[in-house]
């Protein structure tokens, strides 16, 4: 029963009502994207794009790449650029209650084998509880999905202690997952958007959890980090000296490095000493199957990258399905 917790659905309607409502500021995100990621790098990824919109929209298509994969289940969450950081307050709203329908309109096609993550406004904290209650409980979805941060808040901002307490509460995942990288136009050529960025943008949104106590205050919070936690796992050494030497750095209980082993991380790091590393750092308990689904950087065979890393079968079975079904015995039922 292997499970893959990293797969994403497109929603070229939504999109469509989200330009229609918001012209200017649809125009506005765009140019900020061209002059993060290059124009080169946007014309590629179009190209990418357009040649996988079956299995970014259609069930049955996804159904038959899962088959081709050795994937019995996906965790199925919006393509990032869903998320509309810049939408106002009834916007993000609208369009958080709509990607909470259309997750789960897709995933009842075939409930057997899809679960579904939603959406929260994380730009506007007051009314993020709303909508994980709406995808939870109104939608059955097993949690939601958000990115490292959304204008001025950061995953450490006081204004989401209601929303980490109620997904405790829940016992729902939270998927983690960047989109596009505050580093701006220094990551404008080579795709290094992409290739830095988004680990960037997990080391920087997890280290915001981890030294700003959310941890310890949440300690049942089920976050998961998508492309192995990013930077962070591999250099968590230096958290852990700032922790130990410097006054401002000490808004946790205990070393950065333990609250790995409080996070899981999905598989998306494309090198088997990588992930060898991470089960090290982390615990086998703690890893989980991710492809990126269906896009370029993802895993192409994502059961045998697990399998390519040679960890202990034990381990292995945990990853590939072990751990994801562990995580989800806990959620509240509607």
């Amino acid at each position: 029963m292997t499970t893959d917790v990293h797969a994403h659905l497109l929603l070229p309607a939504l999109h469509a009502e989200v330009e229609r409502r918001a012209p200017e500021e649809v125009a506005a995100a765009a140019d900020l994207e061209r002059r993060r990621n290059g124009v080169e790098s946007l014309k590629a990824s179009g190209a990418m794009i357009g040649a996988r919109i079956p299995q970014l929209t259609d069930v049955h298509a996804r159904l038959a790449a899962m088959d081709a994969q050795g994937v019995e289940k996906q965790w199925v969450s919006v393509s990032p650029n869903h998320f509309y950081p810049w939408a106002n307050e009834g916007l993000a709203g609208w369009v958080a209650g709509e990607t909470n329908r259309l997750i789960a309109e897709h995933v009842a096609q075939a409930p057997d084998r899809l679960i579904g993550l939603g959406a929260v406004p994380l730009q506007h904290p007051a009314h993020i509880v709303e909508y994980l209650d709406d995808a939870v409980l109104g939608r059955g979805l097993a949690g939601v999905e958000i990115s490292s941060f959304a204008g001025d808040v950061e995953l450490s901002d006081e204004r989401l202690e209601p929303f980490w307490a109620r997904a405790e509460e829940l016992g729902c995942i939270v998927f983690l997952h960047p989109f596009g990288c505050s580093l701006d136009e220094r990551l404008d050529r080579f795709y290094l958007s992409n290739t830095v960025g988004q680990p960037t943008e997990n080391a920087v949104a997890l280290s915001h959890l981890i030294f700003a106590g959310v941890l310890d205050r949440h300690p049942g919070l089920k976050i998961v980090a998508a492309h192995g936690g990013g930077y962070l796992p591999f250099a968590i050494g230096r958290s852990d000296r700032a922790w130990k030497v410097r006054p401002e750095a000490h808004g946790c209980a205990h070393a950065p490095s333990t609250y790995l082993k409080k996070l899981w991380f999905d598989t998306v790091v494309h090198d088997p000493i990588a992930l060898r590393h991470l089960v090290e750092a982390a615990g086998g308990s703690r890893v989980l199957l991710g492809s990126d689904f269906p896009f370029d950087m993802g895993l192409d065979d994502p059961v045998a990258f697990v399998h390519g890393a040679e960890l202990p079968a034990e381990i292995t079975q945990r990853i590939l399905s072990g751990n994801a079904e562990e995580l989800l015995k806990t959620k509240v039922r509607a």
